[in-house]
């Protein structure tokens, strides 16, 4: 039996593409763990030292994306 990677979500409240890709994984019902870089420092600086210059970033095992992409999101978790 695999089991399901690890996911992570670096997000805002105000980012309205980390809000769709919430939905999105939801709709899937995949767990994930969101991390609000405004309003925790730890999450920020996890955030800080990806190098990423944007919200939202997911983790999905050791493989990063980046934006809300729907169809590299199918790709990777397939």
């Amino acid at each position: 039996m695999s089991r399901a990677p690890r996911i992570t979500l670096y997000s805002t409240r105000r980012c309205p593409h980390c809000r769709q890709l919430k939905a999105w994984l939801r709709q899937r019902g995949l767990s994930f763990r969101e991390l609000d870089i405004e309003r925790n420092a730890r999450a920020f600086r996890e955030f800080q030292r990806l190098g990423a210059r944007g919200v939202p970033v997911l983790l999905v095992g050791d493989r990063r994306v980046d934006g809300f992409d729907p169809a590299r999101l199918r790709r990777l978790l397939s």
